[in-house]
């Protein structure tokens, strides 16, 4: 990690009179920068009869602007030695890169050409269809997308946006028309939904200048924000998915827990630590692949989300350990509800945890992604330096009433995605 950053961050927020917020955070430690530029146009806003239409969009994005072809723009970046990377989630589209700090403003430049002037060409929308489909169609012959995809539709139903692939489907890829595209850009790659991170060496005084100078003359009224409804109360629910020929099974294991801002989110974080992250997967993976040897892999998740986030157990396995995997899943799910953690468990996983700080922190484009994190969520430019605080309030207690609370096996979905 870059001397300057021992003591933790030190970024400069500004928001523009657009509604664009800049985050500087500068790091010598090499002469290069990383610029993200991210839009709240992830896969929530999919119209419901769309799935798919922000992942397309992102993949088209960069194809050309009104002043650029896409073969410009791929000269201007191969010259730079630069690669343009545009990702889509649930909530977020992002363009990102890393560049030379010599080569700042030429790419900044670009960046917000590419989000506010695509064109859309019919032939690159064609093209980039055709080859979203075949991701798509990789990921149906997948076990485990498909285990992961069946839990979330069960936890969230599939008229909710997180109960629907984040990419879509192939049916509403298809569907998606270049007006569509140019529809959802206009609607949604606004100035108002935009948090641009440059981290990097380059002086935090310069970066905001450049930045306000690139996206002051962008203007547009603010958007319509997300309505994400909590997911429905479920009892327990299995859903089989057939795929004949495949040698592994997936189990995919969940529940609906807590969202990013409630104060309990930090015992619920480090209570799935505890069940299956800590060492090489905590519980999960101690019984169902260390003591039991019937498993590939086991672990659990527990993404931030704005709404009452995802926890999920995932499972490799022998299509004729299934029901012993489950049973072995109960098991931990049951225990650790009913008993909570061990005082030595939660002092090893709160070191685990803190210690593992400093490790979001060590590249550039790992400090643009946290920033964008304390963004989205209003955690504050200080978050890296209270959390080790806010990691080390939480109490046996506390942990153990977020196991009670979600820990249900009669209120888990489940999904099995293998051979029948």
């Amino acid at each position: 990690m870059a001397a300057t950053l021992a003591q933790g961050l030190s970024p400069v927020r500004e928001e523009l009179a657009n509604g664009a917020v800049v985050l500087v955070q500068e790091n010598s430690m090499t002469p290069a920068v990383t610029i993200s530029a991210s839009f709240h146009a992830g896969s929530v806003f999919d119209p419901p009869e769309r799935p798919g239409l922000a992942y397309l969009t992102g993949r088209v994005l960069d194809r050309g602007t009104t002043t650029r072809s896409a073969a410009v723009l791929a000269d201007e970046l191969d010259d730079r030695g630069v690669s343009l990377r545009v990702s889509t989630n649930r909530q977020a589209l992002t363009i990102s890169c890393t560049c030379l700090s010599e080569d700042f403003d030429d790419i900044l430049a670009i960046i917000v050409d590419v989000a506010r002037n695509p064109v859309f060409p019919a032939a690159e929308v064609d093209k980039r269809r055709s080859e979203a489909l075949t991701v798509l169609r990789q990921n149906e012959d997948n076990p485990a997308s498909r285990a992961l995809e069946g839990v979330l539709e069960l936890l969230y139903t599939p008229d909710h946006p997180y109960g629907r692939p984040s990419k879509g489907n192939a049916v509403g890829v298809e569907r998606v028309s270049r007006a569509d595209l140019v529809e959802f850009h206009a609607r949604r790659l606004r100035p108002g939904t935009l948090a641009v991170s440059i981290v990097g060496d380059i002086a935090a005084e310069e970066a905001l200048g450049r930045a306000l100078a690139a996206l002051d003359g962008w203007r547009t009224p603010p958007p319509e924000p997300a309505v994400l409804l909590p997911p429905p109360p479920i009892d327990r629910r299995q859903r089989l998915i057939a795929m004949p020929g495949k040698l592994q099974t997936d189990i995919a294991y969940g529940f609906t827990a807590v969202p990013r801002l409630d104060p309990r989110y930090y015992a619920y974080w480090m209570m799935n630590n505890i069940l299956g992250q800590f060492g090489l997967g905590g519980r999960l993976a101690d019984n169902i692949r260390e003591r039991q040897g019937m498993a590939y892999y086991a672990f659990s998740t527990l993404d931030p989300a704005p709404l009452d986030a995802p926890l999920l157990i995932r499972a490799g396995v022998d299509p004729a350990n299934v029901e012993r995997a489950l049973a072995a899943i109960d098991h931990e799910v049951r225990t650790l509800a009913a008993t909570g953690p061990t005082a030595t468990e939660l002092d090893e996983s709160r070191a685990y945890l803190i210690g593992s700080i400093p490790r979001l922190l060590e590249t550039n484009q790992s400090i643009a992604s946290f920033l964008q994190m304390c963004e989205e969520y209003g955690l504050g430019l200080d978050f890296d330096q209270r959390l080790p605080h806010l990691l080390g309030a939480v109490t046996l207690e506390q942990v153990h009433a977020a196991a009670a609370e979600v820990l249900d096996p009669e209120r888990a979905a489940i999904a099995i995605a293998g051979p029948s």
